[in-house]
């Protein structure tokens, strides 16, 4: 007969099942509490509810303009509300959103503001997910140093806070490779490895094989096989989790593992691919960022 406890059991298991990619069971979790919100007319719930739901049911499971327009509309009714703390969340939500649509621009802004809000209350696992996420931005905008910059501070921040382990050995993978790419070339391979087999969350199988194939085709000595057998383990893993638009960034890198390889046919076969995915997710940006690649093949 406790209700506070079962909201709130509920809502854990909604991001527990979430981050075990059990996407279709963890959403009715997330609506049913977003239901409940909206029907005690709590604005603030209303808007923290969207904004989990936009993540971890929507971007997550390749749902990319359901998750944009949830992750909006929670932002509209956080900032009506004036409440910091469903701002702080909804602000770092939109900006996931954004970067799954592949909105850069907007996905920085979103972010950056996220970051500072949740510094105001102290809010440390969406602060450590702006930093992730904002790194992410920056590695794809070609901004190597502002990335490293901002995984060493979601690493900081999970450390300090000591949640989610498999989170901060994600963003060392990333660190790595956005220090390969501003060309930096002692990469300790071993460590790398170690850090993927720790991980313990399913959502991270993907990002971490698919980081782990771009440095490995991107080292200066040949490591194409290795590259290869990282590239087709993440997307084994995100075909398996149900996680598409991330499957549609594991063709991308595939295409152009090829091109490296001197495959034109086979980079473009997977390149092309990669936009099917993306224009059926609805990551608009990312559609034409593949195009243009594959219009070089």
């Amino acid at each position: 007969g406790d209700f506070v406890t079962g909201v709130y059991a509920k809502y854990m298991l909604g991001l527990v099942l979430a981050f075990n990619c059990d996407f279709e069971k963890a959403i009715p979790y997330f609506e049913m509490l977003l239901s409940l919100s909206v029907a005690m007319e709590f604005p603030w719930r209303v808007s923290a509810m969207k904004s989990n739901l936009s993540v971890y049911g929507y971007d997550f499971h390749g749902l990319v303009t359901q998750g944009y327009q949830t992750s909006e509309e929670a932002v509209r009714i956080a900032e009506e509300s004036g409440d910091i703390y469903s701002k702080a969340m909804a602000h770092t939500s939109h900006g996931t959103s954004c970067y799954y649509k592949g909105l850069l621009e907007e996905a920085e802004q979103y972010l950056r503001s996220g970051i500072t809000l949740t510094e105001k209350i102290n809010m440390l696992a969406h602060n450590a997910m702006a930093h992730q996420w904002l790194g992410h931005v920056y590695f794809d905008l070609g901004t190597y140093q502002k990335a490293q910059n901002h995984y060493s501070r979601a690493i900081h921040v999970r450390e300090h806070s000591r949640l989610s382990p498999s989170s901060a050995n994600l963003n060392r993978i990333a660190l790595m490779r956005a220090r390969l790419f501003s060309g930096e070339k002692d990469i300790n391979l071993d460590l790398m490895y170690r850090y993927a087999r720790e991980n313990r969350v399913r959502i991270y199988e993907g990002s971490m094989a698919r980081y782990i194939g771009d440095i490995l085709l991107h080292l200066a000595d040949s490591h194409l096989a290795e590259a290869q057998d990282w590239i087709e383990r993440a997307i084994e893993a995100d075909k398996r989790n149900g996680m598409k638009c991330d499957l549609g960034r594991d063709y991308a890198l595939y295409g152009e593992f090829f091109k490296e390889k001197g495959e034109p046919l086979k980079a473009k076969e997977f390149l092309e691919k990669a936009i099917g995915i993306f224009k059926e997710c609805g990551a608009d940006g990312w559609v034409l960022k593949t195009e243009k690649a594959a219009s070089k093949v």
